[in-house]
């Protein structure tokens, strides 16, 4: 381990991380020896150009989590297994020509989501969360919201019952947080996923799980149940933190304020500015270098883990479009942010497409029903949720003139 290595954790990651990764890059550079729990020595990548190069070669720096030189180190119950994926036979841990297929399997039962349909259900869902708050002059935007959203229109267009969305939202959560109850939330999910599939697998529907099961590339059920949990983990929070990350920008910035008096042109820059500034998925593991060799000025050796900092490389002074009087803010049409990483494991083009039609129709629809929201506590009293790896928000309190409820009325 060396001497040096930043440990990855402490609440700088989540009260000031550009001033963070700044640090980082002025003490360490484009590669930043770090030291995850229990410590267990990575290589944290925050370089623009070398996360990038990393990406772009699954050859030298695989997907394949076997290739692990810490696997002795590891415990059975260190928490950030289900990040890791040993022994999970899902998408993101494979490769070559067995990746292309299951990516066409995701593909196919992706793209077949009607994306009006779509549309309809997400302001459906959006309106219903809505209802049980507007008459109440006051809501907490995340708990009562965000949080919500994007696993019951997942759920729905799964093939979940609607009554199991919010729990497999709460062990989505927990999993991806990394926290004590991380493995437990794994085997919750795991659960959901295979009586999903059963289900399914005695009457089909018009889902993504039935699409899926149907599909003659001939994967095994388990194999779609960890990729389901692969669509499912990185369709929910990542998209509640973009929801609430967004809403955070708009409330606080008086530059997206006209928003909340009938525009709407301004919701996508919002969305699209927090990919840059304020991404959710901040840090993910990762890859696994095959061989010996070097990038940037560090000597990474067969084996090692090189975690992916997607905020730290979006920060890269090198990569920056100056702008706003110079401020450092980027060009409005730029999406060169890694926020769905990049190369053959980027997020499914159906994905992303989904994700933002479930952030923005949400988002829309708060500015819709609730024009005059507010905060009702200072914005520097906002607090992230305590974790490197997603970038999201504990709460968001507002208030609002209360307005009665649709009623399924649109």
């Amino acid at each position: 381990m060396a001497p040096d290595a930043v440990p990855l954790s402490g609440e700088r990651f989540h009260t000031d991380p550009h001033a963070l990764y700044r640090e980082m890059r002025q003490r360490h550079g484009a590669v930043v020896p770090i030291v995850l729990p229990g410590d267990v020595p990575a290589w944290l990548v925050i370089g623009y150009r070398e996360l990038h190069q990393l990406l772009s070669d699954s050859q030298l720096f695989s997907r394949d989590s076997d290739l692990w030189n810490q696997w002795d180190n590891i415990p059975d119950d260190w928490p950030l297994l289900p990040m890791i994926g040993h022994k999970q036979p899902s998408i993101l841990y494979t490769v070559g020509e067995a990746h292309t297929r299951r990516v066409a399997v995701i593909n196919d039962a992706l793209e077949a989501v009607d994306q009006i349909e779509l549309r309809k259900i997400v302001e459906q869902l959006a309106d219903g969360l809505i209802d049980r708050i507007c008459g109440q002059g006051e809501a907490e935007l995340i708990g009562d919201f965000a949080t919500l959203l994007p696993i019951l229109v997942l759920a729905k267009i799964f093939g979940f019952p609607d009554e199991e969305g919010p729990s497999v939202g709460q062990a989505l959560h927990d999993m991806i947080d990394g926290g004590e109850n991380a493995i437990a939330g794994q085997q919750h999910l795991l659960g959901s996923m295979r009586r999903l599939l059963a289900a399914r697998r005695v009457r089909p529907a018009a889902d993504v799980a039935s699409r899926m099961l149907a599909n003659p590339r001939g994967f095994s059920d388990e194999e779609l149940v960890q990729d389901l949990m692969v669509m499912s983990a990185a369709g929910h929070q990542p998209t509640v933190d973009w929801i609430g990350n967004t809403l955070r920008l708009m409330l606080t910035d008086d530059r997206f304020a006209a928003s909340f008096f009938g525009g709407r042109n301004s919701v996508a820059e919002a969305m699209r500015e927090v990919l840059w500034e304020d991404t959710p998925s901040q840090i993910i593991a990762g890859r696994w270098a095959t061989r010996d060799t070097r990038l940037a000025d560090r000597h990474i050796r067969a084996g090692d883990l090189l975690v992916l900092g997607f905020q730290g490389a979006n920060d890269d002074p090198q990569v920056r479009v100056h702008q706003h009087g110079g401020s450092g803010g980027l060009t409005g049409g730029n999406n060169a942010f890694f926020s769905f990483s990049h190369g053959d494991h980027r997020c499914p083009f159906p994905a992303m497409e989904i994700a933002e039609v479930i952030a923005r129709g949400g988002i829309e629809v708060i500015l819709d029903r609730l024009p005059d929201m507010d905060l009702s506590v200072p914005p520097a009293s906002l607090v992230r949720r305590p974790s490197p790896w997603l970038r999201g928000m504990t709460a968001l309190p507002v208030r609002f003139t209360p307005t009665p409820a649709l009623g399924g009325q649109r």
